[in-house]
């Protein structure tokens, strides 16, 4: 128990003491900056405060496309792992190409995707379709394919087929690769969204508001929608926790 109170306890003081040094000009001093430049948080928080339900509609509109873009990157990108895992000659071959996915640039990909889409929400999931597809593939293939000699031996010794070997030994053994690979993609599924936004058509969405905030030089309102999307990503990473901690209570590191 206390052990835990000590994980809780211990970030919390960090977080309290970095937002304290912040309220009052300590980075401001160290980095030379104006309070025009970076607002402090008592001034962000009444400016979200004041624009709170504008900064939740295009929340939404940001979260919703990202949510959707990483369920269809997640899918493709387990898929092409279960397709290499059950053609070996040729799936290290194509975890090859997969990797070369992840090396594409954000800011590269969205312009591209803004002339394929004619839509903001078209563009916007195809990034992050694209940006989420390799974690998943590399993450999945090392738990479909990492796996212990005894047990395979075993499923032979018992005369086990492929679709038993798949049910009862990769598939399980997957799972904790996959929540990882969601957890990564929770982060990148945002960041993705939010650059998509930047070029994209759309009057709506965190991206195009903190692009339009700052290019007006109202950095409060700016700072606002950043919080809002760090906190947005910070929920959906612990909801992903939740789902991690009673999915794989057998594995070693819940234990």
């Amino acid at each position: 128990m206390k052990n835990k109170i000590s994980n809780i306890l211990w970030p919390l003081a960090f977080g309290l003491g970095f937002i304290l040094l912040w309220q009052f000009g300590v980075f401001h001093k160290l980095l030379d900056l104006k309070p025009f430049q970076l607002p402090i948080p008592t001034e962000i928080a009444t400016t979200l405060y004041d624009n709170f339900p504008k900064a939740m509609k295009d929340c939404m509109v940001t979260i919703s496309g990202a949510l959707i873009g990483m369920a269809i990157g997640s899918s493709i990108g387990f898929g092409i792992a279960l397709i290499a895992t059950c053609f070996p000659k040729w799936g290290y071959g194509g975890m090859i190409v997969v990797t070369a996915f992840n090396a594409i640039p954000i800011v590269a990909l969205s312009p591209i995707m803004n002339r394929w889409f004619s839509s903001g929400m078209g563009q916007k999931i195809g990034v992050v379709s694209v940006v989420c597809m390799a974690a998943m593939a590399i993450n999945a293939y090392s738990g479909l394919n990492t796996l212990k000699p005894f047990s395979i031996d075993l499923m032979h010794m018992v005369a086990a087929n492929k679709w038993i070997i798949f049910k009862k030994l990769r598939l399980p053994n997957c799972i904790p690769n996959v929540l990882t690979a969601l957890k990564i993609n929770i982060a990148s599924s945002i960041i993705a969204a939010i650059i998509s936004e930047y070029f994209a058509a759309s009057t709506s969405g965190l991206g195009f508001g903190i692009k339009d905030n700052l290019r007006k030089a109202e950095m409060a309102m700016g700072w606002s929608y950043i919080v809002v999307a760090s906190i947005a990503g910070v929920i959906l990473y612990c909801i992903i926790l939740l789902v991690e901690r009673n999915a794989i209570k057998w594995h070693a590191s819940q234990r």
